[in-house]
């Protein structure tokens, strides 16, 4: 028995079938380019193994513990750190025989590819996890991470990862960065500079974020000026530490091109925390264009992920703080939102733009006209509630026939979770395989064409796109 049928996700009928498993043979064994998400570096700095089963699958990863909590199970069951330390589960054998005991509620799910392809192919696995396999499973995996082949630095050789990006606060010291750097171990991993705490005056710690870059900078942080150079002095130490992106989380995609005075006054409002609501969504709005002005000169590319109406539980932000599954997805403007940086910048050459989405009604309407026209935009693939089979086939569906293929950027994971790297890009790869595999059987893209494309869709696009 395996868990996974070798067909999976492909076109259904004769040819078209065919076709799609002749393309996917030809890129299924590709090196592995992530280069966005959000591993943690000192995994592959302090090379340490991972602690248990449960530790490795459920209590890190929101696609996991958002499912279970809808079907009434409590987050301390799983073992989720609380924001004040208070009491939660810390027995690896019991949160894992909570979730075997819930594994069948991701039936059909994208969770349930990812999981089951890493029980499978990471870890040797033939039976299903349910209950009664509960144990067997646990003590298993926990045997395999034992062993020096399962340390992240010998599972990121084994994933054929070629580059990984993680991503770090502005202010992030990236020290574990530099222990991969110094170390012997051949790895490629870098960051990405995440400034949204030191540009969003609604975020929790933003004058003391910002007092902090001034330190580390040795600019005044004070003026706008300072503020401005230290961003910079940021942007170069990550640079120094592999960076090649930036990546801007906001509500919203909105940008502005603030005369200088009204910036600066702006920042100066942030500072004193006496900025309007409106206010302080025109100073991120600006200071994604001051981001892009800067990347003409240090060529970092710009990554806009906007949209999600983040921590949509005041209780569990209270007990748990951000990112427990509690983001939801929300409608997003882009024509009107991202004029303002377009204009001032959007026509040249030294900068490239990322655009992703919650909204999937922005995509044909918006997002792909956009790409297909503006140099400098690349849109990037379905991301986070829409990275499944079906997400990915409306990508495809809604932006080739305005943006092509070559104003996309590829696949990117963006996961916490290690072990789901290489489910992930699998079902990338068998998406795009079939997506191709009609357009060739359709009459719509040339047989010989096909191969290339898998290729590009697979490898070239990301390595490209960003720099790697």
């Amino acid at each position: 028995m395996t868990l996974l049928h070798d067909d999976r996700l492909f076109p259904t009928h004769g040819r078209a079938r065919d076709l799609a498993r002749a393309l996917y043979e030809q890129v299924r064994d590709l090196p592995i380019v992530s280069p966005h998400g959000h591993t943690d570096p000192r995994w592959f700095a302090e090379n340490e193994a991972f602690p248990d089963p449960a530790q490795l699958f459920v209590t890190p990863d929101h696609y996991v513990f958002r499912m279970l909590c809808s079907q009434g199970v409590a987050l301390t069951d799983l073992g989720v750190p609380r924001a004040d330390g208070g009491p939660t589960e810390t027995d690896g054998r019991t949160i894992w025989r909570l979730f075997a005991r819930h594994y069948p509620l991701f039936r059909g799910t994208p969770s349930r590819l990812w999981l089951d392809h890493s029980f499978q192919h990471v870890f040797g696995i033939d039976r299903r996890l349910s209950e009664d396999t509960a144990d067997w499973y646990y003590d298993h995996i926990a045997d395999c991470l034992a062993r020096p082949e399962f340390r992240p630095r010998a599972l990121f050789d084994r994933f054929n990862i070629e580059a990984i990006a993680t991503t770090e606060a502005a202010t992030d010291d990236l020290r574990w960065h530099r222990m991969i750097r110094d170390s012997d171990w051949g790895g490629r991993v870098i960051t990405a500079y995440r400034p949204d705490g030191v540009i969003d005056p609604e975020m929790a710690g933003f004058v003391d974020n910002v007092a902090l870059m001034g330190q580390q900078t040795g600019f005044d942080t004070a003026t706008w000026d300072g503020y401005l150079d230290a961003h910079r002095a940021r942007r170069a130490f990550f640079i120094d530490h592999g960076a090649t992106s930036s990546d801007h989380g906001h509500a919203s995609a909105r940008t502005e091109d603030l005369p200088r005075d009204q910036a600066a006054a702006l920042f100066a409002k942030a500072l004193r925390g006496t900025c309007t609501a409106e206010e302080a969504d025109a100073f991120r709005g600006h200071m994604l264009t001051e981001m892009a002005r800067m990347s003409l000169d240090d060529g970092l590319v710009l990554q806009i992920h906007p949209g999600s109406r983040r921590n949509h539980s005041d209780d569990v932000l209270a007990m748990f703080g951000r990112d427990k599954g509690f983001d939801i997805p929300g409608r997003t403007d882009y024509v009107t939102a991202l004029r303002p940086l377009l204009n001032a910048v959007g026509m040249d050459p030294r900068l490239t733009v990322i655009l992703f989405t919650l909204d999937e009604t922005a995509y044909a309407r918006e997002l792909a006209p956009m790409a297909g026209v503006w140099p400098c935009l690349r849109l990037g693939p379905a991301w986070w509630f829409h990275d499944s089979p079906e997400g990915m086939r409306r990508f495809r569906e809604m932006t080739t026939e305005t943006a092509g293929f070559y104003n996309t950027v590829g696949f990117n994971d963006d996961t916490r979770a290690f072990c789901s790297i290489p489910a992930r890009h699998d079902v990338a790869r068998r998406v795009d395989c079939a997506w191709l595999a009609d357009l060739v059987a359709s009459g719509r893209l040339e047989e010989d064409e096909a191969p290339e494309v898998a290729r590009d869709l697979t490898y070239g696009l990301a390595k490209r796109a960003y720099k790697l």
